[in-house]
């Protein structure tokens, strides 16, 4: 099956295309595409269509979509995340929505239990914890102070992931164990998004959902006060 995998969570973001088949539990990625953060409503449709061309696809070729829904950029996120819906509505094909920090644990080649770090400003961090073996298990995913993340890495001896530098520089400045690693690409969500629809963990377009960790700040500046 022909799969497409859409990451716009932030500026890092990137989209791909790849095969996948029954046989196999990785896919062969056939090409893919960087995107530049900010203008992601304008250039997400074309590219898709541009990449298709390339490779001398139709949209009709397109068997399944995986598709990173959280966390990061809420603009970015909504804007992958109602093209897909889009798609997948025309088409009638199933969705397979990867949480960004399940790619950053997958993409750090362990196994066992994971600790995936993102940075995700004012002082705070999105932390997934996951179980890795053949397919990623998540534990959970929540977002926590650095002061309290240092605090309870150093606790544990956990041992943390993560692709921003600034973060891996901070967490071992405090003694905790970090590895840094490259910022995982849309081939990582393509492969991760096949695990899952082969675990049958898809959703139809009208059931995807943001997976933002932290509410918007419309969200939070419309609570009323006490």
């Amino acid at each position: 099956m022909l799969l497409l995998a859409v990451d716009t969570s932030g500026k890092n973001s990137s989209l791909a295309l790849a095969l996948a088949t029954e046989e196999k539990p990785e896919v062969e990625v056939v090409g893919s595409v960087p995107l530049a953060g900010g203008t992601f409503s304008a250039q997400l449709v074309p590219q898709i269509a541009a990449l298709l061309t390339k490779h001398r696809y139709a949209k009709a070729d397109l068997a399944a979509f995986a598709v990173v829904s959280g966390p990061g950029s809420f603009t970015g996120l909504r804007v992958g995340l109602a093209a897909i819906k889009a798609l997948a509505e025309v088409l009638g094909k199933p969705i397979a929505a990867v949480s960004l920090l399940e790619a950053v644990a997958w993409a750090s080649g362990r196994k066992g239990r994971v600790v995936a770090a993102l940075d995700a400003g004012r002082g705070e961090i999105y932390l997934g914890d996951y179980e890795l073996a053949d397919f990623a298990q998540m534990c959970s995913e929540r977002l926590i102070t650095r002061d309290e993340l240092v605090g309870e890495m150093n606790k544990n001896k956990e041992f943390v992931v993560t692709p921003d530098s600034s973060l891996a520089e901070t967490l071992r400045a405090a003694d905790v164990l970090c590895e840094q690693i490259p910022y995982p690409g849309s081939e990582v969500i393509a492969s991760l998004g096949w695990q899952h629809i082969q675990r049958g963990q898809t959703v139809r377009a009208e059931e995807l959902e943001a997976n933002y960790i932290r509410r918007s700040d419309a969200e939070i500046f419309s609570q009323p006060r006490r």
